[in-house]
């Protein structure tokens, strides 16, 4: 039986002189694309640059609002009441929809960055803060959230149709939250063993936690990091797993409208 998943990757990371990611490496192999909006990475002309790209090779468009942290790549925890929260996250929507707009597209989703991710799938009044943006500014744009996370419970509670995230490259704890980036092990180097974290996930519906638990693990996408030195090789790679697995990869989006 052939089941669909989606592959995303954050992208349009660079700004002025600053270079981040494969970009064009990358985009042939995902199916969503997740775009910074110039507080945590990129800039206008950068967004302006990535949408087309992502057009060109038919990718869903997303916004990937962040804390406005270009210092700490938007990976700093923020003390940001609800109200904050949301006035930062529909302003970098509306950011990133002006160029989609101007390409003749629309957006298809939203998926928070870094530490702005992390705290609004513990936090449920930022989680709430955050889908209340996405609602606002369009309710039929889909929403991101980790897996099993308060993000994806608020995001339902407003009736967004949400995408349930699992990575391939980062190491869960026991409870299913990731292991925070500053601990040992909490990234996954290797393409092998990455890729083959990914398959266990997109087939059996399941991870090792760090701690050598097995934990259930229900994901509607993966994410592919774009700020990897082999961010194109490991796309191409887990593409290709996916695709010999018997895993369609599609958007979200796409499968909604096939409904």
């Amino acid at each position: 039986m052939t089941r669909t998943l989606d592959l995303n990757c954050d992208l349009g990371e660079s700004f002025g002189a600053w270079r981040l990611g494969d970009d064009a490496g990358v985009l042939p192999h995902v199916s969503s694309a997740n775009i910074a909006c110039g507080f945590h990475a990129g800039d206008p002309r950068t967004m302006q640059a990535t949408v087309a790209l992502a057009l060109a090779h038919g990718v869903a468009l997303g916004a990937q609002p962040g804390w406005p942290d270009l210092v700490g790549f938007g990976r700093r925890t923020l003390a940001a009441t609800p109200a904050e929260t949301y006035a930062i996250v529909l302003y970098q929507i509306g950011a990133l929809a002006a160029f989609a707009h101007a390409a003749g597209a629309r957006l298809a989703h939203v998926k928070p960055h870094g530490a702005l991710y992390n705290q609004a799938a513990r936090e449920r009044a930022l989680a709430d803060a955050v889908a209340q943006a996405v609602r606002d500014f369009d309710p039929a744009l889909i929403l991101f959230g980790l897996a099993g996370s308060a993000l994806i419970d608020a995001g339902r509670a407003l009736g967004l149709t949400v995408a349930r995230e699992a990575f391939a490259d980062r190491r869960y704890q026991a409870d299913g939250s990731l292991t925070p980036r500053g601990q040992p092990g909490a990234v996954i180097d290797d393409v092998d063993a990455a890729v083959a974290q990914a398959l266990q996930i997109a087939t059996r519906g399941e991870a090792i936690a760090i701690d050598g638990t097995r934990i259930a693990i229900a994901a509607d996408t993966l994410c592919v990091h774009g700020d990897r030195s082999d961010a194109a090789l490991f796309a191409r790679r887990l593409r290709q797993a996916l695709e010999a697995a018997n895993v369609h990869v599609t958007s979200p989006g796409h499968r909604e409208q096939a409904r």
